[in-house]
């Protein structure tokens, strides 16, 4: 009886500890995503109770940003790799939608080349932005079965390959696209609510692919790449899957874009874009999906601030401005700043979440 008494406790603790924690991952960490929704609600009902156009216009650049960088997170965060052409996919996006919510006369005039069918096609704006997610999915799949065969800084200068290659295709096919001329037409979207979904919703695919199995074999791969492959990781193929959905979330964000500001061409998704999205990606920490979040939201804001003070800010009875081209120059500063105190970003690789209890 006593032999049976003292064994009790230890095969309990054995039972304990070979019992998975299937869902302890998630359940831990999916206080991370909505903490940083709720922050994007709080700024979305700042504004809506403000009731600024300008400053509403302001927090959908914002959102619109937020989808940019997490989709760049969801890729260069997770697999380490560097990448300098994902603004193509938004550029994939915006058109795409531009075809599917211009009205038929108009395309008919203005983008002649385009298939009959799509033509009379006529959708509303969240069918257009979703169907431009999986096409800008689907073109991620194709370059990316080529590209994530790369590793390093050959991987990095063949993203940016893609994005020349799209700019200068969409540049130059004038009966599908208007080449260098703006695409009117495009429905603008002035309400702050579909950007805001838009934002969450990219928010939490990030949040599912960084802790489902692909998500933590590439984190492996990124962290131990030779371990990773001697475990069994196939790191093209789940670079190959970061890539996609990544790809799709830029082109969400595109489509959103195109929506806010009524006109696209393909110098607005080029290497002014590229840079300020990877910048507030840097800053905010490229392991970190709140990095991400929060980077945009302080950079943006910073932003905001100094093109604020070249308008010029009336002090008493004069008038406060800063000279012309002086944000780019005090922008770089303040991110070298940054990046000389905290080279690994704001955030490193931390993610907002709840303090934890002591439980003694």
């Amino acid at each position: 009886m006593s032999a049976v008494v003292s064994e009790t406790p230890l095969a309990g603790v054995v039972k304990a500890a070979k019992k998975p924690a299937r869902f302890s991952l998630a359940r831990r960490t999916i206080i991370t995503p909505i903490l940083l929704s709720l922050l994007l609600i709080a700024i979305t009902l700042i504004t809506v109770m403000t009731g600024s156009r300008p400053f509403n216009q302001t927090v959908i650049d914002v959102l619109v940003r937020v989808i940019f960088v997490v989709g760049l997170y969801i890729f260069i965060g997770n697999s380490g790799v560097l990448s300098f052409g994902h603004v193509g996919f938004a550029c994939l996006g915006a058109y795409a939608t531009a075809w599917l919510t211009i009205n038929p006369i108009m395309k008919s005039s203005a983008l002649p080349g385009l298939p009959e069918w799509l033509l009379q096609t006529r959708l509303p704006y969240w069918e257009a932005a979703v169907l431009a997610a999986l096409f800008a999915g689907v073109a991620a799949l194709i370059f990316g079965r080529v590209l994530m065969r790369l590793s390093g800084i050959a991987a990095s200068i063949a993203t940016f390959a893609v994005l020349a290659m799209i700019n200068t295709i969409y540049s130059n096919w004038d009966s599908v696209t208007g080449g260098t001329s703006s695409v009117v037409g495009i429905p603008i979207i002035r309400t702050i609510w579909p950007y805001l979904i838009g934002a969450v919703v990219a928010i939490f695919i990030a949040w599912a692919h960084a802790i489902s199995r692909s998500g933590l074999a590439l984190r492996a791969a990124r962290d131990e790449p030779i371990a990773a492959s001697a475990s069994g990781v196939d790191i093209p193929k789940e670079r190959l899957v970061a890539f996609v959905v990544s790809g799709a979330v830029m082109g969400l964000g595109g489509a959103l874009m195109a929506h806010s500001i009524g006109v696209v061409t393909p110098d607005t998704f080029y290497l002014s874009l590229t840079f300020t999205t990877l910048s507030m990606l840097v800053v905010g920490g490229m392991g970190s999906l709140s990095g991400g979040v929060i980077g945009v939201v302080l950079l943006s804001a910073l932003i905001q601030a100094l093109r604020w003070l070249e308008a010029g800010v009336p002090i008493g009875e004069s008038t406060f401005a800063m000279p012309k081209g002086l944000q780019e120059i005090a922008l770089g500063i303040i991110m070298i700043v940054i990046l000389a105190l905290r080279p690994s970003g704001l955030m490193g690789n931390r993610e907002v979440t709840l303090p934890r209890r002591n439980r003694g």
